[in-house]
């Protein structure tokens, strides 16, 4: 009963889980055939290997309507057509015609993207990536290859059940790894092994020269041409959509060798899963207050990379209290030295600090109290309840609006005191509103911030403001409440996390129009810095030399310089 019990409390935030911006990105594949062996489930193969040519789908198509929107309803498009690719000869076809014509294109991975990048009135094609879905090992490479449609299901069943290994990737399986990986992407074993990009290896990328002419190249971490190696390293955080579109992406660990189960991390094989739910009515303001700065500090004094504190993950589910509850999500390798004793003592500081008090009861070695249920789990067996706790990220029919932020410390009290007030407010937003706070830091710290785009490499978490509902007619009460409550939290620095000591600027697969509006931020910091900070300048070069003529666009694409 208790599962279940905690199981509906979360039910009430759709969660900030779905991580990825699933804008197709700017890369895409070289032409040159390339021996592939293996793959996880046969009909992944099947799809991708049709000899048959892509699909183009037109208005008239039965089709359209299930093809001209993402996960989020307020975004939709009218495109003359949506072209589904099979190979990437087809994309760049694609790319071509679009560029003759003089036609807006856009592409679409899973659909997660939270803003209208993908999907809006300018798109006149877009290139739908789903059936490009396959996950193999290409020996030519020595890398797994995995086609830029498949989402993270398809690639943690394929190398999990055919290799033993898995990426750390985001929790909501099924994103696309489009945006997902093009954005840095990160999830619940990233604290353990870093980001999903610190295992790419190289991406195939449709790219079009100041000509006007698209072709296929592939840039690799080792690619011995300057020019590819920075096309490279632009793939790795910079975001989707600005530079070209991905059509595969190779995986490999940096410096691993030896048979394809060696070349990625191993999968745990069991984990730990902890759900916790907390009643709003035994909350507190001051327990409210103590939980949100436990949860920071421990992150912050247990961020040690290769440590089983150093391995914890958790999201904490700070949810509106119309939804009736608050909650947070922990995983852990069951495997770890010490790991039930490291787990233990977390969930009983988040009781603690709430003051609330009960019995414990032993699960597999973990203490469990009236609040939190343990279960230990097959770790893809895991992955899959996990992704699936919160129906509403998996609802493709839900309106939604997100604000995100790096912290690289425990949320101040001044912050703390102004996300009470609003998760308390009476102005009734959506039961699916609030702030999901997950941790980063552990492995992802090992990597230097100009390695890869991704800047923020010392935050200890992420914050992300969300509210999802149904009617159109709630727009207005949905977004105005995450308006205003990201604004009153970060108000000390124009409304938004400027990079300092404490906060460290915003999650590019968490974009938020709003930012590059002096409406809602008010500080000195453009949108791009509070996204990538230091880099964006290079992003800025590798934008002049792939994409001149700036085909692939969106409201938060990379500028040219």
């Amino acid at each position: 009963m208790m599962g279940e019990l905690k199981r509906r409390r979360f039910v009430g935030l759709g969660s900030g889980i779905a991580f990825t911006a699933a804008t197709g990105g700017g890369l895409a594949t070289a032409p040159a055939a390339r021996a592939a062996v293996g793959t996880g489930r046969a009909h992944k193969t099947a799809r991708a290997a049709d000899a048959s040519a892509g699909v183009a789908v037109t208005p008239a198509d039965a089709r359209y309507p299930d093809l001209i929107s993402g996960n989020n309803q307020r975004w939709t498009s009218s495109p003359d057509k949506v072209v589904l690719p099979r190979s990437t000869a087809e994309v760049v076809a694609a790319v071509q015609e679009a560029v003759t014509a003089g036609k807006r294109l856009s592409v679409c991975g899973g659909g997660h993207c939270f803003e209208d990048f993908v999907f809006n009135a300018d798109i006149q094609i877009n290139i739908n990536m789903g059936l490009l879905n396959a996950v193999t090992f290409d020996t030519s490479m020595n890398a797994f290859k995995v086609g830029a449609g498949a989402t993270l299901l398809d690639v943690y069943e394929a190398l999990y059940e055919g290799w033993g290994v898995t990426i750390p990737g985001g929790i909501c399986h099924s994103v696309g790894v489009g945006g997902h990986v093009t954005g840095g992407g990160y999830g619940n074993l990233s604290r353990q092994y870093g980001l999903t990009v610190d295992h790419l290896h190289a991406v195939e990328v449709v790219v079009v020269d100041a000509a006007g002419t698209a072709r296929a190249v592939v840039a690799a971490r080792d690619s011995s041409d300057a020019a590819l190696r920075d096309l490279f390293w632009a793939h790795t955080g910079g975001g989707g959509g600005s530079f070209g579109v991905v059509t595969a992406f190779w995986f490999r660990t940096p410096g691993s060798t030896g048979e394809p189960g060696a070349l990625l991390p191993k999968a745990p094989s069991k984990i730990f899963l902890t759900l916790a739910g907390w009643p709003w009515e035994k909350v507190t303001e001051d327990g409210f207050g103590r939980l949100v700065d436990y949860w920071g500090t421990w992150f912050e004094e247990h961020n040690t990379p290769g440590t089983t504190a150093g391995s914890l993950y958790s999201w904490l589910m700070l949810n509106h209290r119309d939804s009736g509850s608050m909650g947070a999500v922990v995983q852990l390798d069951g495997s770890l030295p010490d790991a039930p004793s490291v787990l233990s003592d977390f969930l009983a500081g988040l009781d603690q600090a709430l003051g609330l008090h009960s019995a414990t009861v032993r699960h597999d070695g973990v203490l469990d109290s009236q609040y939190t249920s343990t279960r230990l789990l097959p770790w893809l067996r895991g992955t899959k309840y996990i992704g699936a706790i919160s129906p509403t990220q998996l609802d493709p029919t839900t309106r939604g609006c997100h604000k995100s932020a790096h912290l690289r410390a425990r949320t101040p009290q001044r912050q703390i005191d102004a996300m009470y007030a609003h998760l308390t407010s009476t102005d009734g937003p959506s039961t699916m509103t609030g702030i999901v706070l997950s941790a980063s830091g552990g492995r992802i710290s090992s990597v230097s911030s100009t390695a890869t785009a991704v800047a923020q490499r010392d935050a200890i978490m992420k914050a992300n403001f969300e509210s999802r509902w149904y009617d159109k007619a709630d727009d207005a009460k949905n977004v105005g409440w995450i308006r205003e409550a990201f604004g009153a939290v970060y108000g000390d620095t124009g409304g938004v996390p400027v990079p300092g000591d404490v906060t460290d600027g915003c999650y590019i697969n968490y974009p938020d129009g709003d930012l590059s509006d002096p409406a809602f931020n008010t500080s000195s910091v453009p949108w791009h810095d509070l996204y990538w900070k230091q880099n964006y300048a290079r992003l800025q070069q590798v934008k002049a030399a792939w994409d001149p003529g700036d085909v692939f666009r969106h409201r938060q694409s990379i500028r040219l310089p």
